[in-house]
């Protein structure tokens, strides 16, 4: 019999990686999707007539509708998935934030309970390495004190939380996995990564002026989302439910993406000045192309994001660097060359 898997978040960078992986392990894969006037989901388009993937309506705003959809579906495994993602919009709608990242977990939680399935279905929760937040320890691991400086992280760690009572109050198989940073050429245009590729590639070819940024010397683990779902799955795989950081191991600051992003676009680039004064200069040309700016700094900003995989790698089997960082950037950069070149 072949295995049921339910994703909420189905039409996100993650999800519709998921999905293709769970599909090719011969996964019967249910994706739950929010319904509104414009429905983007060209992640996902590609699937949409494989006879095993199936998508519902739902919300984790609603808790009718998780439990209609769990009581249909009754999966074998869980991949919680969806969220409101951004961490500088949390700041702007920090309430909708709090009622989806945190409650909405407690939501599938209680439909998986009230559906009889506490002790048949294994449930993976997305956590996030901004549990962190103002760092009390280099690299963070599983053990690291938890300092979340966002409306984001602090939803997320209730969210991680209300996980762990769940496993230990009744028995149930269920996971965090604290992923840092992981970027794709599927990524959100509103992220820091993909606004650069793209930023990039249209510089490249004479269609964007400038790319204004936040802090370039911000610290992150980057690594690349297809490599990180399957890390997803090993962890609902093993023998007991625990928690995992999900990282490459490595650091690499805003300014080194914008390196090897604009290198791979053909622009080679000179950094100078300080702070809200430092600029990025093409050097064939001398004309500045990236731009400091106060709009996309954040109230309460982390700067030092470092995972250490090492629970991951050997409890679970997982490769976190299969992908390096510079190939991860040059996939998104030759993407996105591509797709500049098809615009008017």
């Amino acid at each position: 019999m072949s295995k049921t898997a339910l994703i909420t978040g189905v039409t996100g960078q993650d999800g519709s990686y998921l999905a293709e992986l769970l599909l090719e392990k011969g996964y019967d894969v249910h994706g739950m999707v929010r319904r509104s006037s414009t429905e983007k989901r060209e992640r996902i388009d590609h699937l949409m007539d494989n006879p095993n993937f199936h998508l519902h309506y739902g919300d984790l705003a609603d808790s009718m509708s998780l439990v209609k959809l769990i009581g249909t579906v009754r999966p074998d495994e869980i991949y919680n998935l969806a969220a409101q993602s951004h961490v500088q919009v949390s700041f702007d709608v920090p309430e909708y934030t709090a009622d989806v990242v945190a409650t909405g977990v407690l939501r599938v939680l209680e439909a998986v309970r009230v559906c009889g399935l506490e002790k048949t279905c294994r449930i993976y929760q997305a956590s996030t390495s901004e549990l962190f937040g103002k760092v009390e320890e280099v690299p963070q691991r599983e053990t690291t004190p938890f300092h979340p400086y966002s409306p984001y992280a602090v939803a997320k760690q209730y969210g991680f939380w209300i996980v762990k009572e769940y496993r230990e109050a009744y028995n149930m198989f269920c996971c965090s996995g604290i992923l840092f940073n992981h970027e794709s050429e599927r990524r959100g245009e509103t992220f820091v990564t993909r606004k650069i590729s793209l930023a990039a590639a249209r510089i490249a070819q004479g269609k964007q002026d400038k790319l204004y940024l936040g802090n370039l010397s911000s610290l992150r683990d980057w690594g690349y989302a297809r490599d990180y779902v399957e890390c997803m799955w090993l962890i609902l795989q093993h023998d007991t439910p625990e928690d995992f950081v999900i990282a490459t191991g490595e650091q690499h600051s805003v300014r080194e993406f914008c390196e090897y992003a604009f290198r791979e676009a053909g622009i080679e680039l000179e950094f100078k000045g300080e702070g809200m004064d430092e600029v990025g200069i093409d050097k064939a040309t001398g004309k500045v192309v990236i731009e400091v700016s106060p709009e996309f700094y954040r109230p309460t900003d982390v700067v030092n994001l470092w995972g250490d995989p090492t629970k991951a790698k050997t409890e679970l089997g997982w490769n976190p660097t299969k992908t390096s960082f510079e190939e991860l950037v040059k996939l998104m950069v030759r993407h996105d060359m591509k797709l500049v070149e098809k615009e008017n």
